[in-house]
């Protein structure tokens, strides 16, 4: 049922219908703001500002999530928006409570193991071969994510909502460097369809930076949503078009791919339900650390880490000892991660053993203080004794995970949330849907193709309904139980490893949580080399001698985290990564 309108919130955000008000404008740019009210850390100026309106009106941290997601769906088309889906985290204030949406895309009911296998040469068809079509595509879970969260939690309607996001994709805004470059690197596939092509090659160009971008068919979309409901989408003239894109890309007359078809239907629309599931929860030196639970790895990825640092004290050791243990514990994390995880509708994830202490306890002491574990690392045995066991060899993950975006918001009352969403590679399938201004995921990539586990089940398989495995991470972390932290960030499967250092350097190495996220970082996912940014190698000479081995990466991830107080809540974003993100405060402070 719809709820009613706020005069407030009317007042303040209807465009088009006589109350126009002052635009969305993009915020001064900076990453880090202090104050109350209510704060917004997101990837776009106009996307954080949104939320921060909302927040002005009166809405709540989930009714300005909304806002803010379906206005970088406009501002961040490459990462996220209708055509995707994501995790939500959400504490509520009043009852102390934190809960989880999984609004993760699902495989069509035509969809089986072997479905990336190509069946005129009986070998998995080539990655990109299959990003690039619309077999990649899995059913969206966005729209269903940002309803149910608004039924639960808002006092605004989802009409209200996505006022913002209409009036920025009307009035247009400035193209920056960081979407300009991820056209030019997508420029190629987007070519192939003609709908991609209009949208984001106008005039058969990349657009230079500074250009004012528009997106009119996303305007009239989302106002076709604000009139008839997610129904429009889940069933009705939207999805019609969204199955349609699906079954039968819009490929340019010029294209030089053929690719595969997809299997999504009207039906596979009309049955989607997004899945509240309990969150994961590991206590980390006194911290209640809240993560989600499958289909998403993430918190439980992210609690076994933690859980096998537990015994060491890495606030007292030198920091490159301390490093090597975080490392260590991130390979072995993502050992059973790959082993054990999946859809557990479809897989029986051992979830309590996993997360237990005494598991992570036998995880710990195979880290050896003073060189490294062969990579990869074989998973351990949760069903066992937990006894310390040295592995036997293991096998690595076979994913390809990109992108995605995360965003935080609070609000007046303490409500918070923690949202990851994407529609997986930078530019997902390629595919916008035409006439309604919106690129579809390519998430059912996410599977593994073929068996990756030796002898052993993998968990990760595609099969009809079900949701593929993500590294997807939105955290919350309580100190005795009050809000302390919420945080997240992009990057596939660097995801887990960005939370985990984030809470790493702001628990154990006490920094301040602006160093916290501005600091290098290292990503080890149980492979024979790390990967890390430059800044990071340069002082890694003791790991080094360690035996860790680093490949290069300009950047990992771009986190978006908050901090509370009494008194005041710290919004920080990224310095310079993804050109710098965008934080905001209701009310600052000096």
């Amino acid at each position: 049922m719809r709820k009613p309108r706020s005069t407030a919130l009317v007042t303040t955000l209807l465009v088009g219908c006589g109350l126009v008000a002052a635009p969305v404008q993009a915020a001064a740019s900076t990453h880090y703001a202090v104050g109350t009210g209510g704060a917004v850390v997101s990837d776009t100026a106009e996307a954080t500002e949104a939320g921060l309106r909302v927040l002005r009106a009166g809405g709540t941290a989930a009714d300005a999530a909304v806002a803010v997601a379906a206005t970088l769906g406009v501002t961040d088309p490459m990462m996220a928006g209708l055509g995707g889906g994501g995790y939500w985290v959400h504490y509520d204030a009043r009852t102390g409570r934190v809960s989880t949406i999984d609004g993760r895309e699902t495989t069509p009911r035509a969809g089986h193991e072997r479905m990336f296998v190509d069946p005129a040469t009986g070998r998995a068809y080539p990655f990109w071969d299959a990003v690039t079509s619309g077999l990649s595509v899995g059913t969206p879970g966005m729209l269903a994510t940002w309803e149910r969260a608004l039924r639960k939690w808002g006092r605004f309607g989802l009409d209200d909502a996505l006022q913002p996001a209409i009036e920025v994709a009307e009035r247009g805004w400035p193209l920056t460097p960081v979407l300009r470059q991820e056209i030019v690197d997508n420029e190629p596939r987007f070519r192939q369809f003609s709908s991609t092509a209009e949208l984001f090659l106008p005039g058969g160009k990349v657009p230079a930076v500074g250009t004012i971008m528009r997106n009119p068919d996303l305007a009239a979309t989302y106002r076709e949503i604000a009139r008839h409901g997610t129904r429009a989408f889940y069933g009705g003239a939207i999805g019609r078009d969204v199955v349609d894109a699906v079954q039968n890309p819009p490929l340019a007359r010029d294209a030089t791919i053929d690719p595969p078809a997809g299997l999504m239907t009207l039906s596979d629309l009309r049955h989607y339900r997004t899945i509240d599931r309990k969150p994961t929860h590991v206590n980390y030196r006194g911290y209640d650390v809240y993560g989600m639970a499958p289909s998403s790895s993430g918190g439980m990825t992210v609690g076994m880490a933690l859980n096998t640092l537990e015994p060491f004290d890495l606030g007292s050791l030198d920091r490159s000892q301390a490093l090597h243990y975080y490392l260590e514990a991130s390979k072995l994390a993502y050992a059973d991660r790959n082993r054990y995880i999946g859809d557990p509708a479809y897989v029986a994830v051992p979830q309590r053993a996993l997360l237990s202490e005494s598991y992570g306890k036998s995880r710990s002491c195979l880290i050896d203080p003073i060189r490294v574990l062969p990579a990869p690392a074989a998973p351990g045995n949760p069903y066992g004794d937990h006894e310390c066991v040295p592995p036997p060899p293991g096998t690595a993950s076979s994913e390809n995970e990109a992108h995605t975006n995360h965003f935080v918001v609070s609000d007046a009352r303490g409500n918070i949330v923690s949202y990851t969403n994407t529609i997986e590679q930078v530019g997902g399938s390629g595919i916008v849907v035409p006439g309604r201004g919106f690129l579809l995921n390519n998430e059912l990539t996410d599977f593994n193709f073929t068996p990756t586990q030796g002898d052993a089940p993998d968990p990760n398989l595609a099969a009809p309904g079900k949701r593929p495995r993500s590294s997807m991470s939105p955290t919350i972390v309580l100190r005795d139980g009050k809000p302390f932290l919420a945080l997240g960030s992009p990057g596939g499967s660097t995801i887990i490893t960005t939370v985990l250092q984030i809470l790493v350097n702001r628990i154990d190495f006490g920094m301040p949580l602006r160093d916290a996220v501005a600091a290098p970082r290292a990503s080890q996912r149980n492979t024979p080399t790390t990967v890390a940014e430059p800044a990071f190698i340069a002082t890694a000479g003791d790991l080094t001698a360690l035996g860790h081995v680093f490949t290069a990466q300009p950047t990992i991830g771009a986190a978006a985290a908050l901090e509370f107080t009494p008194t005041q809540t710290q919004a920080v974003g990224e310095p310079t990564r993804r050109g710098g993100t965008h934080a905001g405060v209701v009310t600052p402070h000096p």
